[in-house]
C-alpha cells in the first residue's frame, strides 16, 4: 500500500463514523489523544487533514480539530481523554498504544479510531479482525501475515543471498507466534 493510499484510507476511516450518523450539526469534530507532543501530532496529521480537504471537509468550514497532546506523559491521557468526552466529539483518533487504551476504556459512546503497529487483537484494541465489536476501529499497519511472503520474494529475487549469524534477539527460540 502507498503512502497515499494510506493516508486517504485513514482520512476515509475518520469521516465514515461521521456520515454513518446521518443528519448532524454542520461542524464535525474530530478529537485527536496523543501521547507525543502537540506539534509532533499536528505535523504527522497533516497529511490526512490535507486528504479530508480534498474530500469536502475542510478545518474552519466543516470540520474542527481537537487536540490533546501528552507530552509523553501516559498518566495524563486519561484526563485528556475525559476533556474530548466532554467536548462531544464525533470521533477520537488515537495514534499510538497507550492513546488508544486511554480512548477505548472511556469512550464507550464515541467511536474510536486508531492507527498502530500493534497487533489490535493481541492488544486488546478489538476482539478479532474480522468483528471488532466495541467502540474501537481502526487501521494496524503491522503485517505479520505477509512476512514469510516478504522473505519468500526476497528469496526468489536473491537467491545467492545468505544470511550471517543470527542475532540473540532475534534466536528462533524466542519468537513467539
Amino acid at each position: 500500500m502507498k503512502r497515499r493510499e494510506f493516508i486517504g484510507l485513514v482520512g476515509g476511516a475518520a469521516v465514515w463514523p461521521l456520515a454513518a450518523q446521518g443528519q448532524q450539526p454542520a461542524v464535525r469534530v474530530i478529537g485527536v489523544l496523543a501521547l507525543e507532543s502537540l506539534a509532533r501530532t499536528r505535523a504527522s496529521l497533516a497529511p490526512a487533514q490535507r486528504r479530508l480537504a480534498e474530500m469536502g471537509y475542510v478545518e474552519g468550514q466543516n470540520l474542527a480539530f481537537e487536540y490533546r497532546a501528552a507530552d509523553n506523559q501516559e498518566d495524563r491521557l486519561a484526563a485528556l481523554v475525559g476533556e474530548l468526552v466532554q467536548r462531544r466529539v464525533s470521533v477520537i483518533v488515537a495514534p499510538a498504544g497507550p492513546s488508544i487504551v486511554a480512548a477505548k476504556a472511556a469512550t464507550h459512546p464515541f467511536q474510536s479510531l486508531f492507527f498502530t503497529g500493534y497487533d489490535p487483537v493481541s492488544s486488546g484494541f478489538v476482539a478479532s479482525l474480522n468483528r471488532p465489536g466495541g467502540n474501537a476501529t481502526g487501521i494496524s499497519v503491522l503485517h505479520t501475515e505477509v512476512l514469510a511472503k516478504r522473505l519468500e520474494l526476497l528469496r526468489e529475487l536473491v537467491p545467492r543471498a545468505k544470511s550471517r549469524r543470527v542475532p540473540p534477539q532475534f534466536n528462533k527460540s524466542r519468537i513467539r507466534g
